[in-house]
């Protein structure tokens, strides 16, 4: 017999011989340390004592930004696409003056420049399929409310075949002092089947 196998056998008839007593509170011991790494890795932090409001409140409060955030998206994705399908000179006014556009990795960068871009490109016929936004955490934003819109579907520019787009934005709201306005701070637009052209 293998040294190996001998300390197996060793191992298993010691397991058989133990008294009861040692197993029970071996496994008593492995469940409470189970539950205790359990505690400490899942549970999530709570809310500090100063903050107001409870955890469904916080949630209520999430929910109804983000319902208003994806309304807003909403309106914002009809007004761009028709404004840059039909009255494109106009879309540069969606854009804050140090906004940023990154088209097929090309990056344009203030009103100025966007506005020349925007014109140069050819007609299109912009159709999109899916839409998506979520609010993006006012920490991260320095308190200013933010949406992050995702877009795609095709496009199809004068003398060009089809394409698949993806296109994000990251708007930001600016108060006038009768409304909202959103802007966009950032654009990224990307064809999807740019490789295979």
């Amino acid at each position: 017999m293998s040294k190996f196998r001998r300390d197996r056998y060793r191992e298993d008839r010691e397991r058989h011989h133990r008294p009861k007593e040692y197993d029970e509170d071996r496994q008593a011991s492995y469940k409470d340390k189970r539950s205790r790494i359990w505690k400490d890795e899942v549970t999530p932090p709570q809310p500090d004592k100063n903050s107001s409001g409870s955890l469904m409140a916080m949630a209520v409060d999430f929910k109804t930004y983000a319902d208003q955030a994806c309304k807003a998206a909403e309106e914002f994705v009809n007004i761009y696409y028709e404004t840059m399908d039909k009255r494109r000179r106009a879309l540069v006014r969606l854009y804050l003056d140090k906004a940023t556009i990154v088209w097929n990795g090309n990056v344009v960068v203030g009103l100025d420049a966007i506005n020349n871009f925007l014109e140069m490109l050819p007609s299109s016929e912009f159709q999109v399929n899916t839409l998506d936004c979520q609010p993006v955490h006012e920490q991260a934003t320095q308190s200013q409310n933010t949406v992050l819109v995702v877009t795609s579907g095709t496009v199809k520019f004068d003398g060009n075949r089809q394409h698949y787009f993806n296109q994000n934005f990251l708007l930001t709201a600016q108060a006038t002092p009768s409304s909202t306005v959103w802007k966009i701070a950032s654009d990224c637009f990307r064809f999807q089947d740019w490789a295979n052209s």
